[in-house]
């Protein structure tokens, strides 16, 4: 039997939510990664380090016995957030990271910034720390055609923040176009990109032909298939740009298949298994170790995890539903066979 074994991989873009939830996304993630970069997207939003420090407690206080996970706290920035906020943060010793959505482009983000690039004083408190910024890039005019919003969004803003500040590190999450991944390639400055499972195995064809398919729909929307292509492209290329960030968004079912469905796909119960499959169908499985365990550490200027983990190739299926918190919710590519599975301790 066909079996493989890699570093010990980290997820750089995860969405947990809180109380309850936190019993089953916690422990799907901490099954397969070692670390992960918590989004502070909650109501209200994690905002400082006094926040987080009592976020990532609550995270931990639902991790089952036996298992070991390292939760990486993130701030989400306001209109209010200021230097100081930054400075406080970076001497917490728990935030590794300062995430910005724009206002309205996203779930929970409605507390975002209005203003990306007046935010001037923050890039520098930023840079000066060697603090990341994480940007869901995509602008929000509601003229914009919602397929167009990520280019727009590096025409307008991306460029502009990266020349202005050539040492601040920049990832720049859940890219889902050629344009995305040509912008980051071209970057000379510390600029790096997450991918998830989604926008790499599938394109908008998967969500709309033959009748909507709520489970795909997330925000940044499923592009066309040329961009998957170079998504596909710029992963498998051995470029350390770019690196594993699932964006698994947990929704119960119910909300999800629902008149204005939510945006996210839960990919944390199977992730390692999907980006595996992705690998393996583009005939670069020796290229899975440093997107999904080396690139994301050596950018974050963090130790790469000296533990192992093995799958092995034998189809399996995928539930159909799990539990979550008191409902349930749909995996993605719920119910579907796959050809790799994490080998269990």
């Amino acid at each position: 039997m066909q079996t493989l074994t890699i570093t010990q991989p980290d997820d750089w873009h995860l969405h947990v939510r809180d109380n309850a939830a936190l019993i089953r996304t916690v422990n799907d993630s901490a099954k397969q990664f070692s670390r992960a970069i918590i989004m502070p997207n909650l109501v209200p939003p994690v905002m400082n380090a006094s926040q987080a420090a009592e976020y990532r407690d609550r995270i931990l206080a639902a991790l089952d016995d036996g298992l070991s996970f390292d939760p990486l706290m993130v701030l989400y920035m306001t209109d209010k957030t200021c230097a100081q906020d930054i400075i406080d943060a970076h001497n917490s010793g728990i935030v590794k990271a300062v995430k910005i959505y724009p206002a309205g482009a996203t779930t929970n983000s409605d507390s975002g910034v209005t203003d990306v690039l007046a935010k001037t004083d923050v890039y520098e408190a930023m840079q000066n720390v060697g603090m990341p910024l994480l940007i869901h890039g995509e602008v929000t005019d509601s003229h914009i055609d919602i397929f167009d919003r990520e280019k727009i969004f590096i025409d307008r803003t991306m460029s502009k923040l990266a020349k202005q500040f050539p040492a601040l590190k920049i990832v720049f999450e859940h890219i889902t176009t050629k344009d995305a991944a040509d912008f980051v390639s071209a970057a000379t400055g510390p600029i790096a990109a997450t991918l998830t499972p989604q926008h790499l195995m599938f394109n908008r064809n998967d969500m709309l032909v033959g009748g909507i398919r709520p489970h795909f729909f997330c925000l940044p929307i499923l592009k066309r298939n040329i961009h998957q292509d170079a998504l596909i492209k710029a992963v498998t290329s051995g470029s350390s740009k770019f690196f594993l960030g699932t964006d698994s968004a947990p929704h119960a079912t119910d909300k999800k298949e629902a008149a204005c469905g939510c945006a996210g796909c839960y990919s944390a119960f199977s992730a390692l298994e999907l980006y595996t499959t992705l690998f393996e169908q583009a005939g670069a499985l020796d290229k899975l170790e440093a997107f999904a365990s080396f690139n994301g550490p050596d950018f974050y200027g963090m130790p790469r995890n000296t533990d192992t983990i093995t799958l092995i190739k034998k189809e399996w299926q995928l539930p159909h539903t799990l539990p979550f918190a008191d409902s349930d919710i749909t995996p993605l590519l719920a119910g579907e066979m796959l050809p790799w599975q994490i080998l269990a301790g």
